[in-house]
């Protein structure tokens, strides 16, 4: 038996979902853009932008902007061309435990367009999750009949068969979570018509010139501080898209007074918003720490408090990949900002930026030439979800294409 979160909260199984998601809902199937589900969606985003909502969770007050009426229909303008948008029809989301918005993203965009979904929560998803489930069976109340008919948010731990039978049901699984995660889901077949969308682990760091950041006004260093602070400590830098690595590009003397300015000045960051490491978590950072210097990638290791922990490489190419811990950051020194390109891998996503112009973010761009890095987004944005995500533009993927060609009749036809 599974445990049904949304609509209505019970237990059920997995064919006896699958035959509710399968059913016609009243008032017709759902199409791409759909009024219906529309409504629902922007009622939902309106409820946590409320402030009770917003100042508890802040990161889903960035959710409930991303479901405003006018960014829904940006996203369904954009699949405007010459074929016929779809729903995809039933689509299966298994979304990561530690980062508890995700799954909203994946699921709005899908349900916005007309698709059938069950999402399944880890069971150790946290408050944030359950506000969310919450504040959804809230807005369920003024909406259409439709919505509950064909949404799903379920919650079980590990259960092969229902997994299997998600999988076998669906059009199209979207797995988000670590490459062990997305291996042991593909087991599970899906139809021969159906496919996945996977998002496995990715690893994502920050770029800063540092005679920009020397030249800026107090304030824009404080301000990108705070932004940078944002992008690693919403969800204890375990975000795939939160910088582990800070790429300084300029002379050594410039690094040394920039990077002193910039711990200073993120200190304060984290110190403002109130964020702070537990014992466990620090003596954790420590252990990583000092692993990387035995290991022989760090050459000095500072500690700001239990926060903040810098690490100096002993050369860029040791750059770690793996969490580190919340608040633990490599930084290395590069002469160029086209000294990366060797060093990107396919794993790494996001690139935070500081002092670079855009045509040096797109030459960077063509010289990585796909090997790596889906998004360069200044400090602050790196939290900041998009309907394009790791190079996959969401509701494409959520929706079929179908040709439709008239045939030509009367005086057009003897034309002909």
């Amino acid at each position: 038996m599974i445990d049904v979160l949304f609509p209505v909260p019970g237990r059920s199984d997995a064919g006896t979902l699958v035959a509710e998601l399968t059913a016609a809902p009243v008032g017709g199937p759902l199409a791409v853009g759909d009024d219906r589900m529309r409504a629902f969606l922007t009622a939902f985003g309106a409820r946590l932008l409320s402030p009770a909502i917003a100042r508890r969770h802040p990161e889903l007050g960035s959710l409930g902007f991303f479901l405003r009426r006018v960014e829904l229909a940006r996203a369904l303008d954009l699949l405007e061309g010459e074929h016929l948008r779809v729903p995809r029809g039933l689509v299966f989301h298994v979304p990561p435990a530690n980062v508890d918005t995700v799954f909203v993203y994946s699921w709005a965009l899908s349900a916005l367009m007309g698709n059938r979904n069950v999402v399944r929560l880890s069971p150790r998803s946290g408050a944030v999750a359950r506000t969310i489930v919450e504040t959804l069976a809230r807005a369920l109340r003024d909406a259409d009949p439709a919505v509950a008919q064909t949404q799903r948010i379920v919650s079980y731990d590990r259960s092969e068969e229902a997994t299997a039978a998600f999988s076998a049901a669906c059009d199209l699984r979207v797995i988000w979570g670590g490459d062990a995660a997305v291996t042991a889901i593909r087991r599970h077949r899906l139809a021969p018509h159906a496919r996945d969308l996977t998002f496995p682990d990715r690893s994502s760091f920050a770029v800063i010139r540092s005679v920009a950041w020397l030249g800026s006004t107090a304030p824009v260093r404080a301000a990108a501080a705070e932004g940078f602070a944002n992008d690693s400590y919403w969800f204890d830098q375990a975000a795939c898209s939160s910088p582990r690595t800070v790429f300084w590009v300029g002379s050594a003397a410039d690094t040394d007074k920039a990077h002193a300015d910039f711990a200073v000045r993120l200190a304060e960051a984290i110190a403002a918003r109130g964020w702070s490491v537990d014992a466990a978590m620090a003596v954790e950072k420590r252990v990583a720490a000092y692993g990387m210097a035995a290991d022989g990638a760090g050459e000095s290791i500072t500690f700001h408090g239990n926060a903040l922990t810098d690490v100096r490489l002993s050369a860029p190419s040791a750059m770690p990949r793996r969490w580190l811990g919340t608040g633990t950051f490599a930084h290395t020194r590069l002469g160029d900002l086209s000294e990366l390109v060797p060093l990107v891998e396919r794993k790494d996503q996001t690139m935070t930026h500081f002092g670079f112009a855009r045509d040096e973010l797109e030459a960077l761009a063509r010289a990585l030439a796909g090997r790596g890095v889906d998004r360069m987004v200044p400090f602050g944005s790196a939290l900041t979800f998009h309907r394009v995500w790791d190079g996959v533009d969401l509701p494409s993927e959520f929706t079929r294409m179908v040709t439709v060609s008239a045939q030509a009749t009367g005086s057009a036809a003897r034309k002909g």
